[in-house]
């Protein structure tokens, strides 16, 4: 087990955690409360959040690869300034390598969402933004939104997303926005 603390600049606060290896070898972060904090367990590996200072490196290196060198996109228009304020979330195969990424903006944009062209269909994308809307609600928010690639539709779409506008071009890709109203815990009294 591993004690620490991380400032999500999402929160803007820093939350303390505890590190914990599950039986089938699962590494998971649990807050004081004892809640299962921004980690999710998928097939061959594993997402957490990633503080950008400590993870700039494996966060730039994955979006190098996938945005710059096999879609084409600018390197000005790929890093905007905006990584330091965002949340980000870093996944991980089996054999410690980071193969995929994310991040989610204060006001729940979610982008950059990345993952390594011989990990993708295997559920790492879907880890991904997982642990981003997990991390939404968390933090209160009732709705996120995304530009999606015309060719990702379908799987946002079943993630519970839904097209609002007309297509545009960013970076000389065809996109959509995209929006999904998220469900809040209830808080107060329960009703009878």
């Amino acid at each position: 087990m591993m004690n620490g603390t991380m400032w999500l600049p999402i929160l803007q606060k820093r939350i303390t955690f505890e590190t914990y290896r599950s039986e089938s070898g699962a590494e998971y972060w649990m807050d004081r409360w004892g809640h299962n904090i921004m980690t999710q367990q998928w097939e061959t590996g594993r997402v957490e959040l990633a503080d950008w200072d400590e993870s700039s490196s494996a966060l730039r290196t994955i979006r190098e690869t996938v945005f710059i060198v096999e879609q084409g996109v600018p390197e000005g228009l790929e890093w905007d300034g905006l990584d330091p304020t965002c949340a980000h979330v870093l996944a991980w195969n089996d054999r410690g390598e980071a193969i995929g990424t994310a991040r989610m903006q204060q006001n729940g944009t979610i982008g950059r969402m990345a993952v390594l062209k011989d990990w993708r269909g295997r559920g790492v994308g879907r880890a991904l933004l997982q642990t981003l809307l997990d991390l939404a609600v968390k933090q209160g928010l009732a709705r996120v939104t995304l530009s999606a690639q015309i060719h990702a539709l379908g799987f946002y779409e079943r993630a519970g997303f839904h097209v609002v506008g007309e297509p545009f071009m960013d970076a000389g890709i065809p996109h959509r926005r995209m929006e999904r109203e998220l469900l809040l815990p209830q808080t107060g009294p329960e009703r009878q």
